[in-house]
C-alpha cells in the first residue's frame, strides 16, 4: 500500500470514529458533520469534568475546609441548579435557540466561574476564599444545569434513534479516556507541586480545555427542533403537574430518580475526602482512584452501547442498577488508599453501562416536543435529592464519621432499584 493510500484510510478511519464508527456511513453528510463536533465537544468537557470534579473538594480542603462545608456545597451547588433548569427548559422550548443556550451557559458563565476559582487565592485568603469558591461553584452548576435541557433536547435531535447507543457507547469511550489523561496528568502535577498552586494550575487547565470545548460545540449545525412543528403547554404550575399526571410512567421514573440520587448523594460526595482524611492518602491517590473507574469501564461502554441498542436501555439499567448498591458498602472494609482504588474498579464497569442506559432510557422517555420539559423536571428531582442527600451525608460524617453514610446510601441504592424494577417501564419514543 502506497503512502497516500495510507494516510487517505486513516483519514478516513478518523472521520467515522469521530462520528461514531462504521454505521455512521448510512446517514447524511450533514448529520456526520453535527456527530463529529459533538463528539470533539464530548471528549474535551470530560477532560475539563476530570480535573475539577476529581480535584475541587481537595482544592477546598487545602484552602481550609472541613468536610462539612464540601458537603455544604454538594448541597447547594444541587438546590442551585435545581432553580435554573425551568427556566432553562422554558429557554429551549420557548425561545428555541439551543445551541444558543448552551453556548452561554454551559459553554460560557461555567467556564468563566472554573477561571475564577482558580485565581481566588490572589483575591482573597482563609474563610472568605473557601466560601467565594463554594459560591462560584453554586454558579458554575446552576448555569450548567439552564442549559442542560437544551443540551438534551439538541442532542436528541442530533443524533439517529437507531444508533444511539453505538454513538453514545463510542462517544463516552473516548470521553472515559480524555478523563483519565487529564486526572492522571494533573494529580502528578498537584503532588509534585504540594501547595495551592497546584490546584489553581490544574483549574486553569480545565478552565483552557473547557473553552476548547465551548468552540467545537459552536460548530455544531442546529437541526430545526421537533418542538417546531407543536408549542406544547406554558410553564405553569398546572401544565407541570398535568405533565407528571398523565404521564404515570415517567412519574414513577422521577420518583425513582429521588430515591436513587438522595442515596448516591449520601456518600458521592465523600469518597475522595475519606481517602485523604480517612486512609491517609494524597491527591494522586485521589486521581488514581477516579482513573481506576475510568479505565475500567472502557471496556464496558462499548458493550453496553450495543447491549442498549439491542435490549434497550431499561435492562441495562436493571442488570448494572442490581450491582450498585455494593459500592459503598464495600468501602466499610477500607483500611488503606489502595483499597479505594480497587473497588472503583468494579464500580466503574457497571456505572459506565448504567449512566449510558439511563442516558438513553430519558430520551426514549420523553416525547420529542417535550423533550426539554422533561428533562428539566427530571433533574429537578435529582437535583433536590442530591442536594438532600449531601446534606445528610456532611451531617452525619460530621457526627459520627464516614462509614454510616456508606451503609446508608448502599441500603438507599438497593430501595432504588427495587422502585425502577417494580414500577417503570420501557416506552416507544414518539
Amino acid at each position: 500500500m502506497t503512502l497516500p493510500a495510507l494516510w487517505g484510510r486513516l483519514k478516513e478511519g478518523t472521520r467515522l470514529a469521530t462520528a461514531g464508527g462504521n454505521w455512521v456511513r448510512a446517514v447524511s453528510l450533514n448529520i456526520q458533520y453535527n456527530l463529529r463536533w459533538f463528539f470533539f465537544d464530548g471528549i474535551l468537557s470530560a477532560g475539563q469534568d476530570g480535573i475539577v470534579l476529581t480535584y475541587l473538594s481537595l482544592y477546598l480542603l487545602a484552602l481550609g475546609a472541613t468536610s462539612g462545608q464540601i458537603g455544604l456545597m454538594a448541597a447547594l451547588t444541587s438546590l442551585g441548579a435545581t432553580l435554573m433548569l425551568l427556566p432553562g427548559a422554558i429557554l429551549a422550548e420557548r425561545f428555541g435557540k439551543r445551541k444558543l443556550i448552551v453556548l452561554l451557559s454551559g459553554g460560557g458563565t461555567t467556564r468563566i466561574m472554573i477561571l475564577l476559582m482558580a485565581l481566588t487565592p490572589f483575591i482573597l485568603h482563609g474563610q472568605a476564599a473557601i466560601f467565594f469558591v463554594i459560591g462560584l461553584k453554586v454558579i458554575a452548576d446552576g448555569s450548567t444545569n439552564m442549559g442542560l435541557p437544551a443540551w438534551t433536547s439538541l442532542a436528541g435531535d442530533i443524533v439517529p434513534l437507531a444508533w444511539r447507543g453505538r454513538y453514545f457507547g463510542s462517544k463516552n469511550l473516548y470521553m472515559a479516556v480524555s478523563g483519565i489523561a487529564t486526572t492522571l496528568l494533573l494529580g502528578n502535577l498537584i503532588t509534585q507541586n504540594g501547595s495551592v498552586t497546584g490546584y489553581q494550575i490544574a483549574l486553569g487547565v480545565a478552565f483552557l480545555i473547557g473553552c476548547t470545548a465551548t468552540f467545537s460545540y459552536s460548530h455544531i449545525r442546529e437541526p430545526v427542533s421537533s418542538t417546531d412543528a407543536a408549542k406544547p403547554a406554558a410553564y405553569t404550575l398546572r401544565s407541570l403537574v398535568q405533565t407528571l399526571k398523565y404521564d404515570r410512567n415517567f412519574l414513577y421514573y422521577a420518583s425513582f430518580g429521588m430515591v436513587w440520587n438522595l442515596a448516591i448523594g449520601v456518600a458521592s460526595p465523600f469518597f475522595g475526602v475519606y481517602i485523604i482524611e480517612g486512609l491517609k492518602g494524597n491527591a494522586n491517590d485521589v486521581g488514581l482512584f477516579s482513573i481506576a473507574g475510568s479505565l475500567a469501564g472502557l471496556p464496558a461502554i462499548r458493550f453496553f452501547g450495543r447491549l442498549s441498542d439491542r435490549w434497550g436501555p431499561r435492562k441495562v439499567m436493571l442488570v448494572t442498577g442490581c450491582l450498585i448498591p455494593f459500592i459503598p458498602l464495600v468501602w466499610v472494609f477500607a483500611r488503606l488508599p489502595v483499597h479505594g482504588i480497587l473497588f472503583n474498579i468494579p464500580a466503574g464497569l457497571v456505572w459506565a453501562g448504567f449512566n449510558l442506559a439511563a442516558f438513553n432510557f430519558l430520551l426514549s422517555l420523553a416525547p420529542p416536543m417535550k423533550r426539554a420539559r422533561y428533562t428539566a423536571l427530571y433533574q429537578i428531582a435529582v437535583a433536590l435529592s442530591s442536594a438532600a442527600g449531601a446534606a445528610i451525608g456532611g451531617l452525619v460524617v460530621t457526627h459520627f464519621g464516614y462509614i454510616p453514610i456508606f451503609v446508608i446510601s448502599g441500603i438507599g441504592r438497593f430501595l432504588g432499584i427495587f422502585l425502577f424494577a417494580r414500577f417503570v417501564h420501557q416506552k416507544a419514543e414518539g
